[in-house]
């Protein structure tokens, strides 16, 4: 048989109690809790339309950047570079500089790069690189041993063989490592740094024993030795 609550029992019900502190809560802050609920819906509003966006501006860099990529194999750099005002295409520098956040950008910085190296213009190239941001893994390996030569080819020894290192380091493998430190073990030595270039000799036959840059590391172990 169920039982009639009293008055008294209803209003020391915890549930109502927890209701009425609620309800009690709201009415005293309606104003900073409608505040506090608008400001959540405008900014998940404002990343769901931001993503949107993002995803849109990918999509149209990425097309852009096919078009200066054909003038790139076709070794037409000043085009790739610059894209053609008859054919109202856009260069790697256009896409670089409006399509900045996106991967499609950050690719048309290394292309920019190359294609200002293979124009002649080694110190335009180098800026165009520091906009650049190397992918994780094997892939960001050949950008960074790129940028290594065109520092060396600048006359940057020092940062050269450093960047070599890094460029070793960036995904260690039997491949890419001991060609890398090899490379850098020469420009140190270019450099005068010649404790440094035995190091990393010493490290290519050690470590990298079987790779094919053992007899490089050799003659220039034995180039030191003389010295």
């Amino acid at each position: 048989m169920s039982k009639h609550l009293s008055k008294e029992e209803l209003q020391s019900d915890p549930l109502i109690e927890n209701v009425q502190k609620v309800t009690a809560f709201f009415n005293e802050n309606r104003t900073v809790i409608l505040a506090v609920l608008i400001g959540v819906i405008v900014i998940v509003g404002s990343l769901v339309g931001y993503n949107f966006y993002s995803s849109g501006q990918e999509g149209q860099a990425q097309e852009l950047l096919a078009t200066a990529e054909a003038y790139y194999i076709e070794g037409d750099y000043a085009r790739a570079l610059n894209g053609d005002d008859f054919e109202l295409t856009y260069g790697f520098l256009a896409i670089a500089n409006e399509f900045s956040g996106t991967d499609a950008g950050n690719l048309a910085n290394y292309y920019a790069s190359v294609s200002s190296f293979k124009l002649g213009n080694i110190e335009d190239a180098l800026a165009h690189f520091e906009n650049y941001n190397p992918p994780k893994g094997i892939l960001g390996v050949g950008p960074l041993s790129y940028y290594a030569s065109i520092l060396k080819a600048n006359g940057s020894l020092d940062k050269a063989a450093e960047t070599y290192v890094k460029a070793a380091e960036w995904d260690e493998n039997d491949s890419t490592t001991p060609y890398n430190l090899q490379r850098a073990a020469d420009t140190y030595f270019e450099a005068g740094n010649t404790e440094m270039a035995g190091q990393l000799a010493d490290r290519i036959l050690t470590e990298y024993a079987g790779s094919a840059e053992v007899t490089e590391a050799q003659r220039l172990t034995g180039k030191i030795a003389v010295n």
